[in-house]
């Protein structure tokens, strides 16, 4: 099983918008000639906090395929998967992002460093292949959610070692110099971002060539929603090194679904109001497991008695994600990014409302990956 070379994370937390993230992804394909691989992605941290199983992305990604008629590849991506948390999605994925940021020490020589975390992996990866098969699932490994950025030297030992570990990954998920924050640009020096990325394309190809990895390796960007910034660098070098490249998204789709309650009539607008004024309320509880990647200034967040004020307007061009407008507030954007959970504890209000403006933030979610993610990365 090998995937294609260009492909996109369609995470959706709330299985609800396959169709339409699968509909930008099959119109980028008509309007820019370039086609993405779907992989939909939801992380175990994301299954508990919702209350789902793996087994409903499973049948989300089938469902959209089938509705559309879409006969191309697709994947189902058990993502940040580690030993303990691994079974559940046994069954239900055929790609598993493989996460071994633990395990990484923060100094030391390239050994001292990620030999542990190396080892980890195969233990891993083993442990999937005995259980599916060798050849029924996309490997990557994961090692982005540190503090450190690993340089392009690093990034050869690892891929040396995990190819004496016969990992046969097909996607490897570096961190990066720079912040790259949910749901909002990347934060950082554009020039070193672009001489790290283009050394690790040229690692990643010498690495196939002398440690027989798979031919297909590339590059895995992960929090790669709204990086608006070093879309059209990745898309000019990968063009340049002929390269492939995974863009990991999630919780982008489930902004996009509340700027869609906000613009569809007053009620989607009320309900988009809740949900931040909850989020306000449990700001502590929800940022900490996020705080490698997020920036929330509290000092530019409105009271929830300012946002009741608002129009849906008003509410809408502060959270999109669009940095020439005024209102485009990021931290705003981050704080709703994190706030998943008040939606679910507000199922019986938020899952109907998904339903009843289905149109409305079909739309929202088609614009962003197609118009404001691809169309950015191929300078189109």
């Amino acid at each position: 099983m090998k995937i294609g070379k260009y492909s996109f994370g369609v995470g959706d937390r709330f299985s609800h918008e396959g169709v339409n993230q699968l509909k930008a992804l099959l119109k980028a394909k008509e309007e820019f000639g370039v086609q993405f691989i779907p992989v939909w992605n939801k992380s175990n941290r994301e299954h508990v906090i919702v209350c789902t199983e793996p087994g409903e992305v499973r049948k989300e990604a089938d469902a959209a395929v089938k509705a559309l008629g879409y006969d191309g590849q697709y994947f189902v991506d058990a993502d940040h998967i580690n030993l303990g948390n691994v079974d559940r999605f046994i069954d239900a994925s055929d790609f598993f992002t493989i996460d071994v940021a633990d395990y990484i020490g923060k100094e030391g020589t390239p050994e001292e460093k990620f030999l542990p975390a190396i080892k980890e992996a195969g233990k891993i990866y083993r442990h999937i292949a005995a259980k599916k098969g060798a050849d029924n699932f996309v490997t990557e490994v994961s090692m982005d959610e540190v503090d450190n950025a690993q340089s392009p030297e690093e990034l050869r030992y690892i891929l040396k070692e995990l190819a004496a570990e016969k990992v046969p990954l097909q996607t490897i998920a570096p961190k990066f110099t720079g912040r790259f924050n949910k749901g909002v640009d990347y934060r950082g020096n554009l020039a070193q971002f672009e001489k790290e990325f283009e050394q690790d394309l040229q690692v990643i190809a010498e690495c196939v060539k002398e440690y027989g990895l798979p031919d297909n390796l590339k590059l895995s960007i992960h929090s790669g929603s709204d990086k608006f910034s070093i879309y059209p660098i990745m898309g000019r070098l990968i063009r340049k090194y002929d390269a492939g490249i995974h863009i990991k998204t999630a919780g982008t789709t489930w902004l996009e679904e509340i700027i869609g309650l906000a613009v569809a009539d007053e009620k989607g607008l009320a309900l988009a109001k809740k949900i931040y004024a909850g989020a306000l309320g449990r700001m502590e509880e929800l940022t900490v497991p996020y705080a490698t990647v997020i920036d929330v200034d509290t000092a530019q967040l409105p009271s929830a008695l300012e946002v009741e004020k608002w129009d849906a307007d008003t509410f809408a061009r502060t959270m999109r994600h669009n940095p020439a407008d005024p209102l485009f507030n990021p931290s705003f954007r981050q704080l709703i990014h994190v706030s998943y959970k008040i939606a679910a504890e507000l199922g019986d209000e938020f899952y109907p409302a998904l339903e009843k403006y289905a149109d409305v933030i079909g739309k929202e979610i088609e614009d962003n990956l197609c118009e404001r993610h691809i169309r950015r990365l191929f300078a189109l």
